[in-house]
């Protein structure tokens, strides 16, 4: 069928938490773009009867674009070559593209997989500030899917300076000003300070920090010092998501202590927490790995100011990518895999490691197993967010496996008798967690919850005057088949999927802010070009 400017879905089993909904049959109307109240008697109608109707998907945490991405798809040919992405039959609207598959699809493949699984909004997880332009250009060459991204700070030398030199005020001014220039979203912190002191450390990279309290080139500058100010900024500044946060020693034995100390040190402000799977694990280093998720878990359900996202690890094919330099360099170094160093002359290091998460090997059994405890343990499920981190512990093609994990208890635990017991002493999940998520809370940790805590208005809910993204399901008691193959999803009033076929890819819509700060700071950050970067100021961003 052609798109109509007015469509009216009846009849549909519509789950809608944001505004009570939970399993109510009712219909949903569209009218430009939006959800509206009612119609006209004549508009054209489509029945989804006995089918589930969903806000379109909202992930909070991938990595899609930018210059770490397109490295990491450079180092992947192998992937491309086994895993072909031909050009869809569209029925109208723009030229369809080919493209190549794998943990890290191509621009195109990107945006017609994700349209495929019902998400509809996709938010880039880190970009350095001068690779803003790129990211940008590659997000504008992904079709059917509104996205942003967060800009990373925490180890960028001009906020180092402003920390050394107690300039609280200007680190703030300045975050404003880069978040603007570079139109991004949000702040990302990714291992506070220990991406500075790795890029600063001996020829093998060996130097880190593991504390909140050790000094990065200065005794003022800590990692404890840069989450305040930047968690603080971000408040100061009115963001719609706060300080999105990759704490210390990521992958680590031991390292749910730190994740711990660094939900404390911001208690009372808001924080969203990042991949936290990878950052619950218990045990201390050079001992054997064990999970923390109780703990951490326990945290975030008595702090309604933390929010997290999960991260959970998938058993096979990924591919880790992260601003982390200082970690893909050990998983390098202990795995023996090919790997790349990027961004390392930019504001903060990236590393890229492809990977692969075996049920049989140990490490990756705990994980897998650490990340469902996180899921099934927590209270609150608005504020923990379904993800993996794509691609690090498996790509975005998994959340349908994932979500079957979470629905079907009998199902999962035939899955933990498959994997390898050696880590699991002690762990929620092998001593028996029967919750079951419900198709109400699915909606909530794939689309309500995410809306809300990114502070899109429009997103995530099918009230009045939301964007008209709609996911439209066939129910299948194998829910990852039913959440693999919607029925039909709807992106912004267009029809894009018909009978579980793509049919249309319209262009997505760009997420940024542009928040208020003192204009005094770019005379300062002009003098600091003039005297430190090889980039002109006048060209630094990503400005139209």
């Amino acid at each position: 069928m052609t798109t109509p400017e007015r469509l009216r879905l009846t009849s549909g089993t519509v789950y809608d938490p944001a505004n009570g909904m939970d399993g109510v049959v009712r219909d949903v109307c569209i009218e430009a773009g939006r959800i509206v109240v009612e119609l006209p008697a004549g508009a054209p109608r489509l029945d989804v009867r006995g089918m589930v109707v969903m806000p379109g998907g909202v992930d909070i945490h991938a990595h899609v674009a930018g210059s770490s991405v397109t490295h990491a798809r450079r180092l992947l040919a192998e992937e491309h070559a086994a895993d072909p992405v031909p050009a869809p039959r569209l029925a109208d609207g723009p030229s369809p593209r080919a493209g190549s598959g794998g943990t890290v699809p191509s621009t195109f493949a990107t945006g017609y997989r994700y349209a495929g699984l019902g998400y509809t909004t996709v938010m880039e997880a880190a970009v350095a500030p001068l690779a803003a332009r790129q990211a940008h250009a590659e997000l504008d060459d992904t079709p059917l899917i509104d996205s942003g991204f967060y800009v990373l700070l925490g180890n960028d030398d001009y906020l180092l300076r402003q920390l050394a030199a107690r300039e609280t005020a200007r680190a703030r001014d300045y975050a404003g000003w880069l978040l603007g220039v570079t139109r991004a979203y949000a702040i990302k912190i990714v291992n506070p300070g220990g991406v500075a002191a790795w890029k600063g450390g001996g020829a093998d990279g060996s130097r880190n920090v593991s504390g909140l309290d050790e000094a990065v080139g200065s005794s003022a500058v800590t990692p404890r010092k840069i989450l305040e100010t930047l968690a603080g900024a971000a408040q100061a500044l009115a963001l719609p998501h706060p300080v999105h946060i990759h704490c210390n020693n990521l992958g680590q034995p031991g390292n749910a202590a730190t994740t711990l100390e660094s939900m404390r040190a911001l208690a009372g402000r808001r924080a969203h927490f990042t991949h936290l799977q990878f950052h619950s694990y218990g045990g201390e280093r050079g001992k054997p790995w064990k999970s923390g998720a109780n703990d951490v878990i326990e945290y975030v359900n008595g702090h309604p100011e933390v929010s997290v996202d999960v991260g959970q690890v998938m058993f096979g094919p990924a591919t880790t990518v992260t601003a982390d330099g200082p970690v893909e360099h050990l998983l390098y170094a202990s795995s023996g895999r090919k790997w790349v160093n990027v961004d390392i002359e930019l504001e903060t290091g990236c590393g890229i490691v492809p990977y692969s998460y075996r049920e049989k090997a140990a490490v990756a059994a705990l994980q897998w197993a650490v990340g469902l405890e996180l899921f099934l343990l927590a209270k609150d499920p608005w504020r923990v967010v379904l993800s993996t981190d794509h691609p690090n512990g498996g790509t975005f093609l998994q959340y349908p496996e994932l979500i079957r994990l979470l629905m079907d208890r009998a199902y999962r635990d035939e899955r933990l008798k498959a994997v390898n017991q050696k880590l699991l002493t002690g762990s929620a999940l092998l001593d028996g967690l029967a919750r079951e998520y419900t198709l109400g809370e699915i909606a909530i940790v794939t689309r309500a919850g995410p809306a809300r805590l990114l502070g899109l208005p429009h997103k995530g809910h099918l009230g009045p005057g939301a964007d008209a993204d709609v996911t439209v399901y066939a129910p299948d008691a194998d829910r990852a088949k039913m959440f693999a193959a919607p029925r039909y999803v709807i992106k912004g009033g267009t029809l894009v999927v018909e009978e579980g076929q793509l049919r249309r890819a319209p262009a997505g819509a760009r997420l940024a802010v542009r928040p208020d700060y003192d204009p005094a700071v770019k005379s300062d950050v002009k003098q600091f070009f003039d005297d430190y970067a090889s980039v002109a100021f006048e060209n630094y961003g990503a400005e139209p």
